[in-house]
């Protein structure tokens, strides 16, 4: 085992310290989360200082089994222990096939008949990157669909896709809410006026639409607030792109693997999109990215998408064992029961708090809006005092939505009843102490 360094308060502040000095001013996670995890299993972090944390960020909901699940561990150790290469660029192994495999066996039955696969570089932003060049070569069309609050990466391309872009080829479209709804109505008007001003923008000759090469959508907007789309609106959606003959791509980087209750964000909706952009669970822990399309899209030349390290012989591995594990395992279907049971107590706790202003969720994607109980607006300030709050009592949060006021949870699909239970008494605690 490799070695892990000091233990100790003393140890970790100087880690941290060092960390400060070294690390670029764009580190994120590391400035809410002043902690120096050296040991993990499932739910639980340990940190150098000794203390134990339940993480409900599970690496931005990368960790569908939690860390270090022994069937993860065991794949990584069979391919590490077999000699088999651990780099080989895009070339077929019998890892490779074996991800192939399962994956295709989990997707959309009206996609896995007639799809290809794209390994991209191992980020998710990446394979955003692809989607969006994929559909462009296939349709000769630039523009672009995509929605207010949506979230897609950190490179270019799907930075301009997703919410705080500006100045660029990017058609943005009202994302259904009923908590702050656009249209000042919510439910199922505010999602029928969000499919119709859709419907209406592109057939309106003076629109001043581009060409839509693909329109971009998350199932549930994640960084967004945690926004679940109303299954008849992503049906609308579906309706309007596919008689247009838009590509419609579900980004699936967060939702995917059971994350929301359903294998597959989209399958609440029972549509089968286009193009999905998987990443994160997909890899068991480990960086993987992948577009899966219908194959009529395949249109492009050899080499159009490439990058060196999107042969991860060990994350495909891993991301094999957690596809099969959630399969064989009903997490998606445990996702959905324990996710129902944990959105109805935070709703409890919203009757009794006044500063929580909304809960909402799908599964075990899970968000808590927090407001100035005066004004309704969105309180970051309180939101982070919260988070704080939440980690001196050993729970890892983070923040999202618009103003950074969403309290999110995105736990293993692995979490127990009495984790569950856990998890939220430390959370009714934290809210309330901050408050005050």
């Amino acid at each position: 085992m490799p070695p892990q360094g000091g233990r100790g308060p003393g140890a970790a502040e100087g880690i941290l310290r060092r960390q400060a000095l070294r690390e670029s001013a764009a580190r994120t996670y590391a400035r809410s989360l002043p902690i120096v995890p050296v040991r993990a299993r499932g739910l639980t972090i340990e940190g150098a200082d000794g203390r134990r944390y339940l993480d409900c960020l599970s690496g931005a909901g990368t960790l569908a089994l939690g860390h270090n699940h022994p069937v993860v561990l065991e794949a990584i150790r069979g391919v590490l222990d077999s000699g088999a290469p651990l780099h080989v660029l895009d070339l077929a192994t019998p890892v490779k096939d074996a991800f192939t495999t399962e994956l295709f066996a989990n997707l959309p039955a009206g996609l896995a008949s007639d799809a290809r696969v794209q390994f991209c570089g191992p980020a998710g932003t990446d394979a955003v990157e692809a989607a969006l060049k994929l559909v462009r070569a296939a349709t000769g069309r630039s523009g672009l669909l995509a929605f207010a609050g949506a979230y897609h990466g950190m490179t270019a391309g799907a930075l301009s896709a997703s919410g705080g872009a500006t100045d660029v080829r990017v058609t943005r479209l009202p994302y259904p809410q009923d908590y702050r709804c656009p249209f000042g109505i919510g439910g199922t008007e505010g999602a029928r006026l969000s499919a119709a001003w859709t419907e209406s923008l592109l057939d309106d000759p003076k629109g001043g639409v581009p060409a839509p090469a693909g329109m971009l959508v998350e199932p549930v907007q994640g960084e967004g607030g945690v926004h679940p789309a109303p299954d008849e609106w992503l049906r609308r959606m579906r309706e309007i792109t596919q008689t247009r003959g838009i590509p419609l791509i579900a980004d699936e980087v967060q939702t995917g693997v059971g994350r929301t209750g359903a294998f597959w964000g989209v399958d609440h909706a029972g549509v089968v999109p286009d193009v999905m952009v998987l990443s994160k669970a997909i890899g068991g822990s480990l960086p993987l990215a992948v577009i899966v399309y219908r194959s009529e899209l395949d249109v492009w030349e050899p080499g159009a998408h490439a990058g060196t390290f999107r042969g991860n012989q060990l994350a495909m591995a891993a991301g094999t064992a957690t596809l099969a594990y959630v399969r064989r395992n009903g997490l998606a279907e445990r996702a959905a029961e324990l996710g129902g049971r944990m959105l109805a107590a935070l709703r409890g706790l919203a009757a009794d708090q006044p500063c929580v202003g909304d809960v909402r969720g799908r599964g075990l994607m899970l968000g808590v809006e927090i407001v100035d109980p005066d004004t309704g607006a969105a309180a970051p300030a309180l939101a982070a005092a919260i988070r704080q709050g939440c980690l001196d009592r050993g729970l890892i949060v983070e923040l999202g939505g618009r103003h950074g006021a969403v309290v999110r949870l995105l736990p293993p699909l692995t979490l127990t009843d009495e984790q569950a239970t856990a998890v939220l008494d430390r959370l009714a605690d934290a809210v309330p102490a901050a408050a005050h």
